[in-house]
């Protein structure tokens, strides 16, 4: 800390010195990822009307490294230059005009005041003054308003960590280094390219020079790097402990971040050479209330709502509040402690980075707050899901799955409070009110195991929370295909309902019941139970149960063939639910009467309709699940009608919601769809991969009759990569599974279908054939898929052109690259990215890296570069 009075006792010499311009800092490091930002600074920097701009942002973002770098950038901006000053060994607002005097090497006079001096001195210089780490002289802003009425071309940069509020100020919010997105993590390359992870790396190599980025670390190093928030200093004091710590050691040890993140460089000043310290001066700049109100948002997880925060602070600060949450919130985030989020429709969320969360987190405990506060969360955020509950079934229920997605985390924080607490009631009506939740958006394991924990510590709760809980919990065991426990908590469920004489519930396990059944593939007992239900609920005039029942009796009906029947069922449930005025279940059963009048009748029309009605509902609902369905059953009539590339289009569609969504439990979906597609373009070797993935997910899951119609896809195609015997084998495996099911193959599949049976029986003979075919009847899903043995026939299946069965595409000549390959090869050659190639060939971007991989081993290379040479060097482009 500099003495005051050795600022302030300049004496000589007695006539005003024009002063000169130090050379800016020298930077021993260059400045990554900051491209855009520069240039969005110097463009602002460059307007006449800006003169006044403040680089706001957390402790350790990197303002000061940015506004170097522009200052660099924009010497011969000015006629005068630029003049750096550092406040950062300075808290004492008075000693800001002899820190900037001294910085332009101004003498002073007995006779002028300092200010004098300086508005002399810089009245007509076109200068640009950068005054670094505002934020603890911020009593002194006036004075800045001063200079800038007086010195006409005089321009101030400002860092600070929180917003000057001055007349004329713009703001340039700095933020963190982007990081990549671990959900769908990219190739080594690209990963590389990001700014946070490309200053670790820089950082890292300092200390260890032979350090690299590669297969086996770099998931780390990206974790590493959204754990710290894409914080620079962050990055730079985790990657000086990659000396002693690989990534994955080190990673688990920020779990601990402000313990670790310690012993920054010696030449910064010691706020900046700890993150605890960083964060704490941050900290010990705010009011007394704000500070409560700081500790109170470390609380929320992922973010929060101003809703949420206002409900809280309210209940927490019962008298007399010293200020508003909405005031407290706008402070923190004038002061970069609290960052805004994604805005979503109309309410802006707001989020603490994790790294200052932490000290937040620990702040809290030491005020003896932490239970009280934790306690208020866990409260208002069990009203939301109690409330949310039946608005999920109603007509608008889009807008609570989109709340309740955004809270996930919030809740998992108040699901994992409540079971440390034994609070088993409060855990009960917690997961109960998030059933349907779990249910539509996963994952059910989740769901689960945080009922079963719940339900052990339940002693003392009533019987009718207790049969709910069994009853959710069931419909996710079942969903996970456990079927026999599923089974077990309906009927733990039913014989509580039964105890306290609730006749409607009963009705509903029933129903559960039949869906139980229905998963196993056991048609004949789930009709027996949903008939069982649809009496009860019909019995106590449940109308809103009704249509369940009816639902699943109709879908039964589909599967069995009865499909005159399943129609009538569907449009009475659909009545059923459009009255209840329930989106979701309105646009579900669209989808069945679309399945029907699409397989039974042949219907394009209606079906389209119908089809295209269920995913406009599922996209106001955002429902993925729903929309995946929708544009399956589109994408099978598009196939149908000939139209090959609306239904490759189409696959790009469902694939990118499912990533999207994370989903995983109709990757079958998806497989099973795309292999059709690639069949009919006549990529046979990509069908034949992807119904094997289709079976492959079936086997270990539910719907069986899934597993029929993918081999007798898989048959189809192996037979025209003549593998007959195989493909009658496959064909007599789908038959007997049909046949134990009851389930027929569907009207609209049987012509086609007995066409390519007879062109295998007439290539192979009748005997043969019938050989192969006795022999597929007795063999297990694995056996079938392993019955490849005979030697391949010299004369394969003959394909006719059709509207659904294109002929099949030749390879190319290139290391056995088929003809998308070679396709996407070339796209990849000319420097497109995996999204660009994806947009352009119409399919997703997990697709083309589907592609990528099966080239980098055809050609054997293992870079977007090599493959790029192995194109050029084959004359490809």
């Amino acid at each position: 800390m500099q003495d005051k009075s050795s600022l302030l006792s300049w004496q000589e010499p007695t006539e005003l010195a024009r002063g000169y311009l130090r050379p800016l800092p020298i930077q021993l490091t260059p400045l990554l990822g900051r491209e855009q930002e520069e240039e969005a600074v110097c463009g602002l920097l460059r307007r006449q009307e800006v003169r006044l701009l403040t680089l706001t942002g957390a402790g350790g973002v990197g303002k000061t490294r940015l506004a170097l770098q522009v200052a660099a950038d924009l010497v011969d901006d000015f006629a005068e230059g630029v003049c750096f000053v550092s406040l950062a060994s300075i808290s004492d607002p008075e000693l800001v005009l002899p820190t900037i005097a001294q910085a332009l090497d101004l003498k002073r006079v007995d006779e002028h005041s300092l200010l004098d001096l300086l508005q002399a001195f810089l009245r007509d210089k076109h200068l640009l003054l950068l005054l670094d780490n505002w934020e603890q002289v911020m009593t002194a802003s006036p004075l800045l308003t001063t200079l800038l009425i007086n010195c006409s071309e005089l321009k101030l940069l400002i860092t600070s960590r929180a917003v000057l509020h001055l007349q004329g100020e713009y703001e340039f919010p700095v933020p963190p280094l982007a990081v990549p997105d671990l959900k769908r993590l990219p190739d080594l390359e690209t990963v590389a390219k990001y700014a946070a992870v490309a200053l670790f790396l820089q950082r890292t190599q300092a200390v260890r020079p032979t350090f690299q980025l590669t297969k086996e670390n770099v998931r780390a190093v990206a974790e590493i790097c959204v754990r710290l928030d894409g914080l620079p200093l962050a990055l730079e004091l985790a990657a000086a402990r990659s000396k002693l710590f690989p990534p994955q050691a080190l990673l688990k040890r920020l779990e601990q971040r402000l313990s670790v993140l310690t012993r920054g460089a010696r030449n910064v000043p010691t706020r900046q050479q700890t993150l605890r310290n960083t964060i704490q001066w941050s900290y010990h700049l705010l009011e007394a209330s704000e500070q409560r109100l700081f500790r109170l948002l470390s609380v929320f997880v992922g973010g929060c709502s101003l809703e949420a925060v206002e409900e809280i602070w309210a209940s927490l600060e019962t008298s007399n509040p010293s200020m508003s949450a909405l005031e407290g919130v706008a402070s923190l985030l004038d002061k970069s402690l609290l960052q805004r989020g994604k805005q979503e429709g109309e309410e802006l969320r707001f989020v603490v980075l994790e790294t200052i969360r932490e000290y937040g987190l620990e702040a809290l405990t030491a005020s003896g707050e932490y239970e009280a506060v934790r306690r208020a969360h866990a409260a208002y955020f069990l009203r939301l899901v109690e409330t949310a509950e039946p608005e999920l079934e109603g007509p608008y229920p889009a807008i609570w799955w989109e709340r309740l997605e955004q809270e996930h985390d919030n809740l998992r924080a108040v699901m994992q409070w409540f079971l440390e607490r034994d609070e088993g009631g409060m855990a009960l009506r917690l997961g109960c009110a998030l059933w349907w939740f779990w249910n539509s958006r996963g994952p059910a394991s989740e769901g689960r195991s945080f009922l079963e924990q719940a339900l052990t510590r339940s002693e003392g709760v009533t019987g009718a929370l207790r049969a709910k809980a069994f009853y959710v919990v069931g419909n996710f065991a079942a969903r996970m295909g456990d079927f026999d426990q599923a089974k077990a908590y309906c009927m733990e469920s039913m014989a509580l309902f039964q105890e306290i004489g609730d006749r409607k519930k009963v009705g509903h396990v029933f129903s559960h019941l039949g869906y139980i059944a229905f998963l196993k593939c056991e048609l004949v007992a789930a009709r027996a139970y949903f008939e069982e239900s649809l009496a009860i609920v019909r019995e106590v005039e449940d109308k809103m149960g009704i249509g369940w029942p009816l639902w699943w009796l109709a879908y039964v009906s589909f599967y069995q063939g009865d499909y005159l029947k399943g129609l009538s069922l569907a449009e009475e449930s659909l009545a059923f639910f459009q009255e209840a005025r329930n989106a979701g279940a309105v646009a579900q059963t669209l989808w069945l009467l679309a399945l029907m009048h699409f397989y039974y009748r042949g219907d394009v029309v209606k079906a389209q309709a119908m089809a295209k009605e269920c995913l406009l509902l599922a996209r106001e609902m955002n429902d993925s699940g729903y929309a995946v369905d929708a544009l399956d059953l589109l994408g099978q009539i598009a196939l149908h009608q000939g139209k090959i590339a609306l239904a490759h289009s189409l696959v790009g569609e469902i694939e990118a919601l499912w990533n999207e969504a994370e989903g995983t439990t109709r990757l079958k979906t998806v497989a099973a769809y795309m292999a059709q597609v690639e069949g009919c373009e006549g990529d046979y070797p990509a069908a034949h991969v992807h119904f094997e993935e289709s079976l492959a997910c079936l086997k270990n899951g539910y719907g069986k009759w899934d597993i029929a119609f993918s081999l007798e896809g898989l048959a189809k195609v192996v037979a025209v990569q003549g593998e007959l015997v195989w493909a009658a084998r496959l064909w007599g495996a789908a038959e007997t599974l049909r046949d134990m099911l009851g389930t027929p193959i569907f009207p609209i599949h049987r012509a086609e279908y007995e066409q390519s049976v007879t062109a295998v029986r007439d290539a192979l003979g009748t005997k043969t054939f019938t050989v192969a075919w006795a022999e597929g009847k007795q063999m297990t899903l694995e056996q079938a898929l392993s019955a490849q043995g005979q030697a391949l026939l010299s004369a394969p299946m003959p394909t006719k052109r059709s509207r659904t069965t294109p002929a099949k595409l030749p390879l190319t000549d290139h290391a056995g690259l088929t003809a998308r390959e070679l396709e996407v090869l070339r796209k990849v050659a000319h420097g497109l990215t995996n999204e660009q190639v994806a947009q352009q060939l119409v399919i997703s971007p997990r697709t083309v890296n589907t592609h990528l991989t099966s080239i980098y081993d055809k050609i054997g290379v293992t870079s977007r570069s090599a493959a790029t040479r192995y194109a050029l060097e084959h004359h490809l482009v």
